[in-house]
């Protein structure tokens, strides 16, 4: 080793070991910040949410699930989403209208990419099936056929008019629910609440939606079950089917296995064809959609239960950004999975 050399190391060698005093001093910091986890009540289900920093962020976080909910609740009167329900074309530009119009652009171009199987203007074929079975009397043909007059995601438009934003209906009937799309839009606000705060391990979870980053409290990646169908309507035996790694990912599942009715001795699942304005009819019990934002995994979620298992593979295949894990009744009446193969190496190994 020539002069040259040796100088050069001596240099190298002060370097390398502050870089790695430096690295052993943040990861030994990391450590020590504690995990915060935040429950409640949002958007008519549960909501979890775990993250590591030094303070609790609760009040913060309410704050951002209450503009999500004043933008998209349909229990909330003075709501955006109840205002353009009642007539209302004009959509205020402040960050509420902001977010109703982010998730109505997000719906319509979920509803063009599955020709309508998802549609957030079906609100009024679910609750005349709900009621009719309810009631014990199944809406006739005929008032099927009156009720899909006013719905169909073609019958509604994003406009702008002198400079305003905002949406406009073919019928005055027409009336928008984005209760399909909006437990994941909301996750991913809070989301993106935390990675404001600099926070880069969390886990968001409303309802059975899901947007994680980075370890959980274990320092392992985070992983979220895949609940197995079964006829148990109240969810008090929950069994996991699988369980997915979804570190960085956004996850959302939907299912008919725990919402469905008997008449006649026959079931009927609670998801609505839009297209045919009645309960789907095909095998496919729970799909499970991972995505890079939780708005687009719920819509798909839901665009696939009712499509069913074939015509939404013909969709993952034109988005192969998309993964998913779907769980159907064969031929035998027994429980099968198909799954993405890109999704092979986030499923847990037993």
């Amino acid at each position: 080793m020539d002069k040259k050399q040796k100088k050069r190391l001596f240099w190298q060698i002060p370097f390398l070991l502050l870089l790695i005093i430096g690295t052993v001093w943040v990861i030994r910091n990391q450590r020590d910040i504690p995990y915060q986890t935040d429950e409640g009540f949002i958007f008519g289900t549960t909501y979890k949410i775990t993250y590591q920093h030094s303070e609790n962020l609760r009040k913060e976080i309410e704050t951002q699930l209450k503009k999500v909910d004043a933008a998209l609740s349909m229990f909330n009167e003075q709501s955006v989403i109840s205002q353009v329900n009642l007539g209302r074309t004009i959509v205020e530009e402040n960050e509420i209208g902001k977010m109703f119009l982010d998730v109505f652009q997000n719906a319509m171009e979920v509803s063009k990419e599955t020709g309508g199987a998802f549609d957030i203007t079906v609100a009024p074929l679910v609750n005349a099936w709900g009621f009719g079975f309810k009631s014990g009397d199944m809406p006739s043909d005929a008032q099927i056929d009156s009720i899909q007059q006013f719905v169909g995601y073609k019958k509604i438009h994003y406009v702008k008019e002198g400079g305003s934003k905002g949406i406009k209906k073919d019928d005055p009937r027409i009336m928008l629910d984005c209760s399909a799309i909006a437990k994941g839009y909301g996750c991913d606000v809070v989301a993106a609440f935390l990675e404001k705060e600099g926070i880069t391990n969390y886990m968001v979870m409303i309802g059975g939606e899901v947007v994680t980053k980075g370890i959980n409290p274990t320092r392992l990646p985070w992983r979220i079950g895949v609940t197995k169908p079964e006829d148990d309507t109240l969810g008090l035996r929950p069994e996991n089917q699988t369980v997915l790694n979804v570190t960085d990912k956004a996850m959302a599942t939907s299912g008919n296995y725990r919402n469905f009715y008997y008449k006649g001795g026959k079931k009927y699942a609670h998801t609505i064809d839009p297209a045919s304005g009645r309960p789907v009819q095909h095998s496919l019990l729970s799909a499970t959609v991972l995505a890079d934002d939780c708005a687009t995994a719920d819509a798909y979620a839901t665009s696939f239960m009712v499509m069913g298992i074939e015509h939404a593979k013909q969709v993952l295949r034109r988005h192969p950004e998309l993964m998913a894990y779907f769980i159907y009744s064969d031929e035998k009446g027994d429980l099968a999975v198909w799954f993405s193969p890109s999704l092979e190496d986030k499923i847990q190994k037993d």
